[in-house]
């Protein structure tokens, strides 16, 4: 099974004889034993079964394994949501006096839980742009850094992240490189075959594809030699006393990161994607490798569209000739992107919000990379909590509007906001 349109399709449940074809729905919140030993032993982590959904559940191990094929990885865990997946990559190697670096270009509500929410735990991140030196994003790390975070397609300035000259720059330091790869998807781009060592994901983007359920998801690529590295990563390498002074890394091997995300953090924290949400992200992982080429054919006409708009003051789409990351796009994302792209209305904020108050096929919510188009106004919806120093640290201007094409006919999105901008 090597071909990513058979793996969306095949992998994470191979039914037998008689069992269902389409992965089952365990809607149960515990899991019956007839002795109270076997039960222990899974308690134990000594023996491998399901006891309560809050850890595990076969219908989300089925549909993580899945994500793990499409990714190149050894192991994975669903997650509630995107959010959930970022804390936990991050939290499952950091604990309080720790630090670790970020590109200030990512998603807002990531930007928020690295730089406030995480601080508060004790947790410091330091942002970097990524059009910094190396020798400038070298002199970020400290001897407390565990881990380098950047997104592989950044939300919402679709800036594309250079991901083999960061995991140079986190391997050289010691630490593995987290990417969080929601936009371009497995199937545009697999980090891991360029050196990332964890990838996440919101799977409520496009593995879901049509706004049906929220989630997320990690995947470990099981190539970051924890062991090597053991004086940094003592929470992996050292005994756990919640587990009688279990040692992931001798417990488990390349399992080890995952395992302990799953037996200590979910354990703790219960950041369970439910299992009809599972079900539901399943089904729209054996489309994604039909839909992602569809959303990039609409968003490069679309793009085009607007680049040649008189009323466009200008616009970032990685597909775009000329724009900044159209060579890094070349590199990582040969087969296309995604279909979001960012751009900013003459005139100012006063005409984004006008022309998007005049559209009419195309929506204004808070969502991004679904088969229906959309759009919003980072500054006034997902990243209004941040002040405009920090928005301006994160590249997003006061007329920024990301637009998400979906899979509707390009004609008719291009006619819609062809009207909408000649209102403004």
């Amino acid at each position: 099974m090597s071909k990513i349109e058979t793996k969306c399709i095949q992998a994470g449940w191979q039914p037998k004889q008689g069992e269902p074809r389409q992965v089952p729905i365990y809607q149960s919140t515990t899991f019956k034993y007839d002795t109270s030993d076997a039960m222990g032993k899974l308690f134990d982590l000594e023996a491998s079964g399901y006891f309560y959904t809050r850890l595990q559940n076969p219908t989300n191990d089925a549909v993580a394994n899945k994500i793990c094929a499409l990714e190149g990885g050894v192991a994975a865990m669903l997650t509630s949501s995107g959010q959930a997946a970022n804390f936990f990559a991050i939290f499952n190697i950091c604990e309080a006096g720790d630090h670790f670096i970020a590109s200030s270009s990512i998603y807002g509500g990531t930007f928020n839980l690295f730089g406030t929410t995480m601080k508060k735990m004790g947790i410091e991140c330091s942002f970097f742009d990524a059009k910094m030196s190396d020798d400038e994003i070298k002199a970020l790390i400290k001897p407390n850094t565990k881990a380098v975070f950047g997104e592989t397609i950044t939300n919402p300035t679709c800036d594309v992240f250079d991901i083999e000259r960061f995991a140079k720059i986190a391997h050289e330091a010691g630490v593995p490189l987290i990417i969080d790869n929601t936009f371009a998807t497995p199937v545009n781009c697999r980090p891991i075959e360029w050196g990332a060592d964890i990838v996440t994901h919101s799977t409520t983007k496009y593995m879901d594809g049509h706004a049906s359920g929220v989630g997320g998801c990690i995947v470990d690529s099981g190539n970051f030699d924890w062991e090597a590295h053991k004086e940094k990563f003592p929470m992996l390498t050292t005994p756990d006393e919640s587990y009688h002074g279990l040692v992931y890394t001798e417990k488990f091997g390349k399992g080890a990161y995952i395992t302990k995300a799953t037996s200590q953090l979910m354990r703790d924290f219960g950041a369970i994607q439910s299992p009809q949400n599972a079900f539901y992200l399943n089904l729209g992982l054996e489309s994604l490798h039909v839909r992602m080429p569809r959303h990039c054919e609409n968003a490069l006409k679309i793009a085009k569209f607007l680049k040649s708009s008189d009323k466009v003051a200008w616009i970032k789409y990685p597909e775009l000739e000329g724009d900044e990351s159209y060579e890094l796009a070349k590199k990582y994302l040969p087969n296309g992107s995604c279909g979001v792209m960012c751009f900013g209305i003459k005139g100012g904020r006063a005409e984004s919000i006008k022309f998007m108050d005049s559209l009419k096929l195309v929506s204004i919510v808070t969502h991004v990379a679904d088969a229906r188009t959309c759009l919003l106004h980072p500054a006034s919806h997902t990243h209004r909590q941040m002040t405009d120093e920090q928005l301006l640290e994160a590249g997003i201007a006061p007329d920024l509007i990301r637009l998400s094409v979906g899979l509707e006919n390009a004609d008719d999105l291009i006619e819609d906001i062809r009207q909408a901008l000649d209102k403004i």
